[in-house]
């Protein structure tokens, strides 16, 4: 029978998950569908992948949500277009989640190759909260912005400007996940390893596409987790072959 059903661990962490859904509803952090969505997306990957999945998703929740809230009036400052008037919707939450939901649906129709898909899962985690960690915090603690695809000096906030300091908070978020993944080791690696190329993936879409109104956020965001997804396997690939 599916955990779902039968590990009150992994019930209880889902009651955590839907009752801190809510309270996102209630403080505005998620709209009513986006949470909707979350929750799906959420029993799907614990239908799949167990606590492990569960776990996963629940990290990048919340560590997504504080370093968004993290220093909010400063960042407004930086750049206007940061501070969101609503919650995140449905189409954001896929955007960054929804890589974790097809990997869960894989799983669940091919649980023959299940441990492969958790791996692509985590990497598309990983660089999701990357990508969230370096933009939310390396706009308020970097020192110096630089063009990912030029080098040139730019304004802080910019799509496609990185910092030192954003890219390295950002590869420690990939390795939070990486660690809730797998022990310290070559599974952990791959997973850290993909989420980093996943969060530069999108910088250079933000620099190239992004900012010059070929492609939306969500696209971007969606896209970096295809990414990270993509460079899980194929690491896992080249060191298992």
């Amino acid at each position: 029978m599916n955990p779902i059903f039968t590990d009150p661990v992994l019930q209880i962490v889902l009651l955590f998950l839907i009752l801190l859904m809510a309270v996102c509803v209630k403080l505005g952090k998620l709209t009513f569908f986006g949470a909707i969505t979350a929750g799906l997306m959420g029993v799907l990957v614990a239908a799949a992948f167990g606590l492990k999945g569960v776990s996963i998703l629940g990290v990048f929740f919340i560590l997504s949500v504080l370093a968004t809230s993290h220093k909010k009036a400063e960042k407004l400052l930086i750049n206007p277009g940061s501070g969101e008037k609503k919650g995140r919707d449905a189409w954001q939450v896929l955007a960054n989640g929804g890589m974790a939901g097809l990997t869960g649906l894989l799983a669940v129709i091919n649980p023959e190759n299940k441990e492969l898909y958790l791996l692509m899962m985590a990497a598309s985690m990983a660089s999701a909260l990357a990508d969230t960690l370096s933009s939310e915090l390396g706009m308020v603690y970097g020192k110096r912005f630089y063009n990912i695809i030029t080098f040139k000096r730019e304004a802080n906030g910019l799509d496609g400007v990185v910092s030192i300091e954003g890219t390295i908070i950002g590869a420690i978020g990939a390795g939070i996940i990486a660690l809730i993944y797998a022990e310290p080791g070559q599974q952990a690696l791959i997973v850290t390893i993909a989420g980093i190329a996943g969060n530069l993936c999108d910088s250079l879409l933000g620099g190239l596409l992004e900012r010059k109104h070929l492609i939306g956020n969500n696209m971007v965001n969606f896209s970096n987790t295809l990414c990270a997804a993509v460079a899980g396997l194929l690491l896992y690939l080249m060191f298992n072959c």
